[in-house]
């Protein structure tokens, strides 16, 4: 039976592919080495796509990959093989921009679904009639649309053509993603996957007759970050985004942590459940959800253009920094129900004495005090300060395998 509504969750590595999964995503959308907007990821090898999305299929969750650069002539050698690789291990749907690409998806995998992705200005019913009409099966919506801009462009599209909007995670200060900045001022080329972010960099004013007087934008003596967009965030308006028509909802954040990625897909999969189930519930949790996946490191949060074009508002313009309430501090790899003793390997730093949260897949997190910890050869150790170092402590609850460990910030 198709669900009301899709939670479509990053996964930059075959480890969040399988904590997406696990902590409630019904899709993932991941890249491979070639075609995709995340060159920084981590990214999957074609051995690591076939494992992933083994265990994705396994768990009834589906898996999407993007190939939605803006490709070049050289881009194409090579690329319906990958594409029928793709198809041999039953891929769900690509996520393209260019007609180039799709060209080449239609002409070689015709039976493989194929959505349009954001970078393609899908900003009107007529574009998305036409890519419809050409074999796409879903659009991924521009951010730059209200509500009501979306829920016109469902009203003229086809049943069996589906709407996907980003709900939570990074705003592009660019439109729709497609910014010249990056390659400008690096050479790296954001629509082709190579980002560096000069959007979040700090700027000052230079006059040219007077080289060396910086000259804050803002009144700060820091200078001012006048690109620099909050976050996007609706879980409070999960009946909104539904009412509008919009099926999938998309979490950005293919170069973020296991941490991160558990956090917003548990925090939205709670969200939608308890509105679909019972919409009053939704009404008296909702300050319960904001507060949970505001435990994911964040900017300040906006609804972006949802209800209004953003104004000076919705940017942050003093600095650059990430609200971070809790760091990642490792991974469940291992737990002995007998011992009540869990394996972690290390991510961050934590010590014997500190007290620790293990945001198991359902259910509170179990939280808990490391009162000895002991290393992988069963030695007494103070502190796990090596990363990936395997360590072991004792927990008096029941723990899932994998589950994310994470310890409170008091610094934030």
């Amino acid at each position: 039976m198709t669900k009301p509504v899709e939670l479509l969750a990053p996964a930059g590595s075959l480890e969040t592919l399988k904590i997406a999964v696990l902590y409630g995503a019904d899709a993932v959308y991941i890249g491979g080495d070639h075609y995709g907007l995340r060159a920084k990821a981590k990214n999957f090898t074609l051995e690591e796509m076939a494992e992933g999305i083994k265990f994705a299929h396994a768990h009834g969750v589906k898996v999407y990959v993007t190939a939605n650069i803006f490709a070049h002539h050289d881009d194409f050698e090579g690329m319906k093989d990958y594409f029928l690789a793709l198809s041999s291990m039953s891929v769900d749907a690509l996520i393209v921009a260019d007609l180039g690409v799709f060209s080449i998806a239609r002409e070689v995998v015709p039976n493989m679904e194929i959505h349009i992705s954001t970078q393609a200005n899908n900003t009107n019913y007529h574009s998305a009639l036409f890519l419809y009409k050409q074999g796409a099966k879903r659009i991924v919506v521009a951010r730059e649309l209200s509500f009501e801009e979306i829920k016109t462009m469902r009203q003229h599209l086809p049943d069996d053509v589906t709407l996907e909007a980003f709900v939570h995670g990074a705003m592009c200060m660019s439109y729709s993603g497609r910014c010249l900045l990056s390659n400008y001022m690096t050479h790296r080329d954001a629509n082709r996957g190579e980002c560096a972010q000069p959007c979040r960099w700090k700027y000052h004013v230079v006059e040219e007759t007077r080289p060396g007087e910086y000259m804050p934008i803002e009144e700060t003596e820091r200078g001012t970050y006048i690109y620099n967009s909050r976050d996007l965030c609706m879980i409070e308006y999960i009946p909104e985004l539904i009412e509008a028509g919009i099926y999938s909802f998309k979490i950005e954040g293919r170069m973020k942590t296991p941490l991160y990625v558990a956090t917003v897909v548990k925090a939205y999969r709670e969200a939608i459940d308890t509105y679909l189930c019972d919409p009053h519930a939704f009404a008296l949790k909702k300050d319960y959800f904001f507060e949970e996946v505001g435990k994911a490191s964040h900017r300040e949060f906006t609804t972006g253009f949802y209800y209004q074009k953003p104004t000076s508002d919705d940017q942050t313009y003093s600095h650059n920094s990430y609200i971070r309430n809790y760091d990642f501090s490792g991974m469940v790899i291992d737990y002995d129900p007998i011992e009540h003793l869990v394996t972690i390997e290390q991510r961050r730093k934590f010590s014997a004495g500190d007290t620790v949260e293990i945001l198991v897949p359902k259910g509170p997190p179990i939280s808990c005090t490391v009162e000895t910890l002991w290393d992988d050869k069963g030695n007494s150790i103070a502190s796990a300060p090596h990363p990936k170092q395997i360590v072991k402590f004792k927990v008096s609850e029941d723990v899932n395998v994998p589950s994310v460990l994470r310890k409170l910030d008091l610094k934030s």
